[in-house]
């Protein structure tokens, strides 16, 4: 609003006498009635509104302080095609520029992905700015954000209901295209020897057409396979599960001409591999303090089917007792060591003594059994020397030591570990001290890997391969005291446990294995060996098909390590050393990232439609929009500029005084008036 006010040259007082004089003298001319009296009477009234100075007081008004943010993305997706070093360059101008803008302060935020996507729109409702002095923001982005709203925030609505600007600037030549590959369903775990499915489909993003594709599969140490695929279409792949443990499986999808990049034309899919219902055959001879610990042990495990006997007497004996009072039913010989031993993934012979209670031709099943693939457990105490023993029978082909009638040991002794019993996992890093034995055998000879040493350091715990199977022999009947706590007691549910799983072949307690595995973006080998020399370096063989050598150091009894950078492609590595391999694959921290790799505008562009702000194409960081303030009701964008509002508000008693008649004018209107007098007089 403006003022009127006044700004004499004379004093008041003298402006006042001189106008009573001039309106005398023009009454006094009236009376004389003298021509040209009024005109006159104007042009000194006129001279005297000039020396009293009027003149209008117009408010000045300055720009109020306001701040705008300016977003640059940093995510994962911003690495690639030189997206990064556009925006930053971008960001930089915009900056410079907005530094030369009066009453704005450009407040710039980094917007890195946390391992759930680009979070724009959160970054900015996080943004902490003073109240009332937001007006619009700038991304720039690939246009690639994952917490786009319906609507434009309503940190962009005025009171009124007008929207402040959303600038959306897009590292980018235009609309992109990219081809990737998306595991729809894939189980985490699978029964060994059946099939698993995996529900795969390819898309074509950005793209009108549908280009062929060929997806190549990758299972362990098996050739490539490659199969076609229709894109935009769910596809079922079949995988036959063979070992226990995780199964990796390298799925890579063939590139489309001019996609963004083929990091998300690859995936790997875990799978680990588990026994269904592993079934153990428990067969204890007279019973014993062990027996109960065995039944305890694989009664617990809710995985192992047990079947358990206990054989009484052989079938020879007759004391009268009838039969119905020692079994509740038949012993069925046939139907377990003929009928349905392969089903059994391993057989326990607790203090067995056979006397003529198996047919040799089932024994000669069970050492078949054992080439087979089998897992065959024996503890053996007193009865191993006697007559019938297990080792004079065919069984006797396939276990580890043979014992000497007399070779039994009656002596308190405390179980030692081997140096090979030290590095080997079924007994490495086992709790002691260790409570006393007092009976053992001692065998005249024996053969395969002795973990644990007796009464003079006879072999006590023997582990051994036959062929495609495996036999432990336990040469003491004792081991039930570790339960009982005799002497401070022992691991002896954990041996138990480690020693079953190791005849079943689980892959954690091979004695000779290779592990691999990625953590924080670097390869980690580990290589466990029951031999004491140092193994040879690994040669590591990358995604991408480049292959290193990687030297391994012991860092424990039997344990070598090494560990080397694994940046750099997404896929499977593999490690080969010695004639073992063992694969590893990084976990995708991001999959949001890797989902879409496009630069494209159709995400953001409604809600920059929305706000009246612009979507623009940045080729390069010299392309960058010039930025402006401009008027709240004007347009905020336009061609190669970007604008943001400018809100004005009037100076504390600060004032622009404007002369309502100026010098000129009172002059030439006094002059005017004179001349009409004196033209006045004149025709008298």
């Amino acid at each position: 609003m403006n003022n009127f006010a006044f700004a004499p040259l004379l004093p008041v007082w003298l402006l006042a006498v001189l106008g009573a004089l001039a309106l005398a003298l023009c009454i006094y001319g009236a009376i004389r009635r003298a021509p040209g009296m009024i005109w006159r009477l104007g042009a000194i009234l006129v001279l005297l509104a000039w020396l009293s100075g009027p003149r209008l007081l117009h408010p000045v008004l300055r720009p109020v302080p306001q701040d705008a943010l300016l977003l640059v993305d940093h995510s994962g997706s911003m690495a690639y095609r030189d997206r990064q070093t556009i925006a930053d360059a971008a960001a930089e101008r915009l900056r410079a520029q907005a530094s030369h803008l009066p009453g704005l302060t450009l407040h710039s935020v980094t917007v890195r992905s946390q391992g759930h996507g680009t979070k724009l729109f959160n970054a900015l409702d996080q943004a902490d700015l003073p109240q009332g002095r937001f007006s619009g923001a700038i991304l720039l982005t690939d246009g690639m954000d994952h917490d786009v709203p319906a609507h434009l925030p309503p940190r962009f609505r005025l009171p009124d209901g007008r929207a402040l600007p959303l600038h959306v600037l897009l590292t980018g030549k235009g609309e992109e295209i990219d081809r990737r590959l998306r595991i729809l369903q894939a189980p985490p775990f699978a029964i060994v020897g059946q099939d698993a499915t995996i529900k795969i489909q390819v898309d074509d993003l950005g793209a009108q057409d549908h280009e062929p594709a060929e997806l190549t599969i990758r299972e362990g140490q098996n050739p490539p396979r490659t199969v076609p695929v229709t894109t935009g279409q769910p596809q079922n792949l079949t995988m036959h599960i063979t070992q226990p443990g995780e199964m990796l499986v390298g799925l890579s999808v063939s590139t489309r001409p001019g996609e963004v990049s083929d990091v998300n034309n690859r995936e790997v899919v875990r799978i680990n591999g588990v026994r269904d219902r592993l079934k153990v055959l428990l067969v204890s001879g007279t019973p014993n303090q062990g027996e109960r610990v065995w039944r305890r042990l694989l009664k617990a495990d809710p995985s192992v089917d047990l079947v358990h006997f206990t054989i009484l007497r052989p079938p020879d004996k007759d004391d009268g007792t009838p039969l119905s009072d020692l079994a509740l039913i038949p012993f069925p010989i046939k139907e377990l060591f003929q009928d349905r031993i392969k089903q059994f993934d391993l057989i326990i012979l607790d203090g067995f003594r056979n006397a003529g209670i198996l047919p040799q031709e089932y024994l000669a099943n069970i050492a078949d059994y054992v080439r087979g693939g089998g897992g065959l457990l024996l503890t053996a105490g007193p009865e191993f020397t006697e007559e019938g023993t297990l080792q004079d029978t065919p069984l006797g082909a396939v276990l580890p030591a043979h014992v000497d009638e007399g070779g039994v040991a009656v002596q308190k002794f405390t179980p030692q570990l081997t140096p090979v019993g030290r590095r080997h996992p079924v007994t490495a890093d086992l709790p002691q001290p260790w409570g006393p034995w007092y009976r053992a055998l001692r065998p005249d000879r024996h053969q395969g890997e002795a973990l644990m040493n007796g009464p003079e350091n006879q072999p006590l715990l023997l582990l051994d391969h036959v062929d495609q199977g495996r036999v432990a022999l336990l040469l003491s009947d004792q081991l039930w005291l570790w339960s009982r706590g005799e002497g401070g007691g022992g691991p002896q549910a954990e041996l138990l446990r480690r020693l079953s799983h190791w005849l079943m072949k689980e892959p954690q307690l091979e004695e000779n294995q290779l592990q691999a595995m990625i953590s924080d973006n670097r390869l980690l080998v580990t290589r466990r060996t029951s031999a004491g020399a140092a193994p040879p370096a690994a040669i590591v063989t990358a995604p991408d098909g480049t292959r290193r050598n990687l030297p391994l150091t012991r860092t424990s009894e039997g344990v070598f390590t090494g560990s080397l950078p694994a940046e750099g492609a997404y896929g499977i590595w593999s490690v080969r050393e010695d004639g073992l391999t063992a694969f590893a694959a990084p976990t995708e921290r991001d999959p949001l990232e890797r989902a879409d790799l496009r630069a494209t505008a159709e995400k953001l562009s409604p809600l920059a439609q929305e706000s009246g702000g612009a979507t623009d194409w940045l080729p390069n960081g010299a392309s960058t929009p010039q930025l402006r303030q401009v008027a709240t009701q004007a347009a905020m964008t336009g061609n190669g500029w970007i604008g943001l509002p400018q809100r004005l508000a009037q100076a504390a008693n600060d004032v622009r005084p404007t002369a309502l008649l100026p010098v000129w004018a009172a002059l030439l209107a006094a002059i005017t008036l004179l001349f009409v007098g004196w033209w006045r007089e004149g025709r008298r």
